[in-house]
This record gives C-alpha cells, structure tokens and sequence, in this order.
C-alpha cells in the first residue's frame, strides 16, 4: 500500500535526527518510495532462507527477529515503534536471510526495498550520507547491545531494559524477553517479581 504524508510523519521526523531532509526530498523522493504494510499478531514479516527484501521502520505495533537452534527460537531485536528492523545482513549482500522476523502484536511498517533504497541513496548526496549514518547508528547500537549481553549480568541486564523500555514488559510474552535478555524464563519471573514488590512497597509510602 502506498504511504501518504501524514503516514510517514514519525519516519521523517526519526530520520532528521540524522540529516536536514527538505519538504521537496520527503515528498519527491522518500514518499513514493515507501510502502505501508500491515500484519496480524503472528504474521510472518521476513522468513529464514529468503532475500530480505525490506528496510522496515516500525510505525505501530512491535515486530521480533530470531534464529532457531535445535528447535528453539533465539530471540536477537525485539523492537516498537519508531525503530528500524529488518535481516540487515540479507539485505545488504543479497544474500538468503539467517533469521525470521514476525509480528508480536498487530503491527504496521513503513518499508522500503532494496531497489527503491538504491536510487533514494542515488538522487542526493544529502541522501546518501543519511544512508550512511543510519547504518552507523543501527551497528553501535548492535555494538552496545552485545557488549551489555557480554559484561552485564542478567539483573542489571533486566533492570536497564525496565527502565529503558517499561511497556515493553505489558505488550510482550514474558518467555521472549527472557530469550532476548539471555536470561533463564524463572530467573526473570523472579527479576520481574522484585519490579512489582518494588513499585507495590513505592506505592505505599
């Protein structure tokens, strides 16, 4: 489905954080280029063994990206609105993807294909560099994430994620975000049991 103006408002407010975008690149170049799409809780977005073909940005909903290893699921972005997700790695070389991508909940994205990304990146200089440094700013927070699963324990792992992200814990099944967090599923009822004694014993005072 074609996006329109007002459908693509938190994209390019998300991605002039980055760049000076002007009116006429938004609507002349960026506008006919994105593609509104929209899935059900459990729809496949990207399937393992295929070319991922799209640069999502979420708009509404929360999407989830895992690999299976002997039949469990490994759960590597777990992401909301106003975030970027996709098999970079298949998008970029070409290449069949490594990891499924499927809807937590109902969820709509603002896409972008390979081809289309190209001659965006083509019509501008100011284009180009935006590409670049979004690239930049999704691998350091890559970067920081593997770095948090290496040197932080799971409790304060747990902890920076809350704080981080509280709706997260409402809107996703606590057995993907143990997963994601590499934390073991009873481990993390205890953690979450603290949260809510702590905001219980907050309440009270």
């Amino acid at each position: 489905m074609n996006a329109t103006l007002t459908d693509i408002d938190d994209f390019i407010l998300f991605l002039r954080q980055f760049v000076v975008l002007s009116p006429e690149e938004v609507k002349n170049i960026l506008l006919p280029a994105i593609e509104l799409r929209e899935f059900n809780k459990r729809d496949v977005v990207t399937r393992a063994g295929e070319i991922e073909e799209y640069m999502n940005f979420i708009k509404s909903g929360t999407l989830r990206k895992y690999y299976v290893q002997d039949k469990d699921e490994i759960i590597v972005q777990i992401s909301i609105e106003g975030h970027l997700i996709s098999s970079q790695e298949s998008f970029y070389t070409r290449t069949p993807s490594e990891y499924f991508i499927d809807a937590v909940e109902p969820t709509a994205v603002l896409s972008l294909r390979y081809d289309a990304l190209e001659r965006i990146f083509a019509a501008s200089h100011t284009l180009e560099r935006l590409g670049r440094l979004v690239t930049e700013h999704t691998m350091v927070l890559k970067d920081k994430w593997q770095f948090s699963l290496i040197r932080q324990t799971p409790r304060e792992r747990f902890l920076n994620f809350v704080e981080k992200y509280p709706e997260i814990l409402q809107r996703v099944p606590q057995k993907y975000l143990a997963s994601y967090l590499n934390i073991k599923p009873e481990t993390f009822s205890r953690f979450k049991h603290l949260t809510r004694q702590k905001h219980h014993s907050s309440d009270e005072k």
